[in-house]
């Protein structure tokens, strides 16, 4: 099987998880895995929603899928927009990591113990909304570049440039930089991205005996949940650029979704915090998704 990847340390490692997990269950099972160049891995400067949101992470990796180099791409499932491209499917979605955010900081401190100002750093709108809404006195500040840089940037500079930064739990975590994090934040104020922390494993829809190596891989529950999420995304119609957050979980039998949708400006954030029961939940989330941004464009 001829796997594509990003050539960041964290997607190597995420993909070496899937090879892992494929080869235990199909000993006989020869991977390759190929690196693939994206657009958000060759511009780390532009701010993400300048140059294309979440496809600049997985638009060569599908080309490449369509083109047949490559059977299948390993993709972080928050980086995929709700849709996915006529003829490619997600044979695999894996079972989750933490789904937080983390700050990583300079001070000894959590977000509510920053000073008045301190400038945190993030490329994604979605914090960048959720930030503004829990201390809007602090200056959110671009920050790219894998985990390794974004965490250097912050702990080895000397302060001017940032004072903390905000990263995904799992990233940081996978990355073995566990020592580095001054706070896991609170689900119901930093809402995750759909999908974060959910690895997806994408191929052609005709090829029928990759998608059956990947369903062994498949972890049904994990795919319950984030497809919630993606369906509240999908009825809000946006990718990265729109500040949107989903995060599903189990609840007394029913499937809870907290949800964030701010608008462009990032000047109206709406919540929303609905149980659904499991069979209507997709539905449901893209319906109150359709409602909140009507809400907000009025």
């Amino acid at each position: 099987m001829r796997i594509g990847t990003r050539g960041s340390a964290l997607a190597v490692y995420q993909t070496n998880l899937v090879v892992d997990r494929l080869q235990s269950r199909h000993p006989d099972l020869h991977c390759e895995v190929t690196i693939i160049s994206t657009q958000g891995d060759r511009d780390k400067e532009t701010p993400l929603s300048i140059i294309g949101g979440q496809g600049v992470f997985i638009k060569e990796l599908e080309h490449s899928i369509i083109a047949r180099d490559v059977d299948c791409a390993v993709h972080s499932l928050k980086d995929l927009p709700s849709i996915v491209p006529k003829g490619l499917m997600l044979a695999a979605i894996l079972d989750r990591h933490d789904p937080r955010d983390v700050l990583i900081s300079r001070h000894s401190h959590g977000l509510a113990g920053l000073p008045e100002g301190a400038r945190v750093g993030t490329s994604s709108r979605r914090r960048m909304a959720q930030l503004k809404e829990f201390r809007p006195d602090l200056e959110p500040v671009e920050l790219r570049g894998n985990v390794d840089t974004r965490i250097s940037k912050v702990v080895n500079g000397d302060g001017s440039e940032y004072d903390a930064a905000i990263l995904a739990a799992a990233g940081v975590l996978r990355m073995e930089r566990h020592d580095q994090v001054a706070e896991f934040l609170d689900i119901s104020i930093f809402t995750p991205a759909p999908g974060q922390a959910a690895l997806a494993v994408e191929c052609r829809e005709d090829d029928l005996a990759t998608r059956a190596l990947l369903a062994t891989i498949h972890d049904d529950e994990t795919a319950s949940l984030v497809n919630v999420e993606r369906a509240f995304l999908r009825g809000v119609g946006g990718g990265c650029r729109s500040p949107v957050a989903a995060y599903a979980e189990r609840l007394d039998g029913g499937i809870r979704l907290r949800a964030m949708l701010a608008d462009e400006e990032i000047t109206m954030i709406q919540r929303v915090d609905e149980t659904f029961e499991p069979h209507t939940a997709e539905d449901q989330a893209e319906a109150i998704a359709h409602g909140l941004v009507e809400s907000i464009v009025r």
